[in-house]
């Protein structure tokens, strides 16, 4: 079992008080553009997904870390507003493909350099962070995780 001191615990809080500023930003600056987080979250995902993803709603599930039936709701909601559409996959009907209409696509970029702005701001102090944070951390199978994987609340 690894012993962990006061300055481990210290830099493991130092380091989620950073991503949750950082996220504490993100959020604001969604609801600001019109778009709840979960909302921004998922247009995020569709836009930064590889060329060898298909763009669908268990995808983004997946990516958002999200049941299927939340990433529906929050699909339903943007493609009401006007910020993603639908479509039918060519080879297989029932599959639904995602994409961003021109208006998701414009308030995405906005964000998405409101976002990069404040990265290079706050960024520094993040990954200081996130150094201290992994300079206590044993590796013990190449990825920082010691004995378990990404969670999945799918």
């Amino acid at each position: 079992m690894e012993i962990l001191t006061l300055s481990d615990y210290q830099s493991l809080a130092e380091l989620r008080y950073q991503i949750r500023c950082f996220l504490s930003f993100s959020e604001q600056a969604a609801r600001a553009a019109g778009l709840e987080p979960r909302q921004h979250q998922l247009m995020l995902g569709l836009k930064g997904l590889s060329r060898d993803a298909r763009p669908t709603i268990g995808e983004l599930a997946e990516r958002l870390q999200i049941q299927h039936h939340s990433a529906v709701e929050l699909v339903n909601r943007l493609a009401a507003a006007g910020y993603v559409r639908r479509r039918r996959a060519g080879e297989d009907r029932r599959e639904v493909l995602l994409a961003l209409s021109p208006k998701g696509e414009k308030v995405l970029r906005q964000l998405s350099v409101h976002h990069r702005s404040e990265l290079r701001s706050a960024g520094p102090a993040l990954v200081k962070a996130l150094r201290q944070a992994m300079r206590g951390t044993r590796v013990a199978n190449g990825t920082g995780v010691a004995a378990g994987k990404r969670r999945s609340s799918r």
